[in-house]
């Protein structure tokens, strides 16, 4: 049976992975090595990697860390942060990564992910999107970990991220990053009906039957999520964890 890709979502901040609430307060969750190595065990597809200090501080992404998460990592990786040049994602393709998420350089210079997706092909390139609703209520493109507001409308910045030619959208609500409240449905829906490209949705899953209702009711094409597999229990104790193929199967039997 085909499933839908759910896929960890897993935030560096230095060398340890840390877990936000909206976009705010990281927590420690451990060592990224250490949690690569239970992912593996959990025979995990997919996996999503995320500075979320390199562009705000304006440093290039930790080559070296990526290098030694990608040896030990037996799934695909997309990464993101600190990626501001061609020569940079070169370099970390050449480490092991399949996919590199752009956020704030696409925002700022949109042919920057034309080049990108021309130089290393659409299925390497995903746009990374930050959405925010503003004091009016109204959704807004944000960047440099949610800090910096940007003006832009999330449907339009989505169908000129796909014209650039990236070959998938990650698209993540600020507000509920962290929560546990679920997924913003209908901006995930408003989005996924302006493009034909792959939508991943991210921030707000407290259990599996969020990601469920993403896919089927955002109309997404893949699901990530963090604090879904990195705390466990009500008390939100750490603990890396994944769902058996079997419970991923019946949850989308229907």
């Amino acid at each position: 049976m085909m499933i839908p890709r759910v896929i960890p979502c897993l935030l560096l901040r230095g060398a340890g992975l840390v877990k936000t609430t909206g976009f705010k307060h990281p927590k420690y969750v451990g060592d990224p090595i250490n949690a690569i190595r239970i992912l593996n065990e959990k025979e995990v597809d997919e996996l999503i990697l995320l500075d979320i200090e390199a562009t705000r501080k304006g440093k290039p992404p930790p080559f070296e860390l990526i290098e030694e998460i990608t040896s030990e990592c037996f799934m695909p990786v997309c990464y993101g942060g600190g990626i501001s040049t061609v020569h940079d994602m070169e370099k970390v393709f050449h480490l092991g990564v399949e996919k590199i998420s752009i956020n704030a350089r696409a925002v700022e210079e949109p042919s920057f992910v034309r080049e990108a997706s021309q130089v290393f092909g659409s299925q390497s390139v995903v746009v990374s999107m930050d959405v925010k609703r503003n004091f009016l209520g109204k959704y807004e493109i944000v960047t440099h970990n949610g800090r910096r507001k940007t003006g832009l409308n999330p449907q339009d910045f989505a169908r000129q991220a796909e014209d650039m030619g990236s070959g998938e959208l990650l698209v993540t609500s600020v507000d509920r990053d962290g929560k546990g409240s679920g997924y913003d449905v209908a901006l995930l829906r408003s989005i996924s009906n302006s493009v034909t490209i792959p939508v991943v949705a991210c921030g707000g899953a407290g259990r599996l039957e969020d990601v469920y209702d993403a896919i089927c009711n955002g109309e997404v094409s893949a699901a990530a999520a963090g604090s879904l597999f990195v705390f466990y229990g009500p008390h939100r104790a750490v603990l890396i964890n994944y769902p058996e193929r079997q419970t991923l199967e019946t949850l989308f039997a229907n």
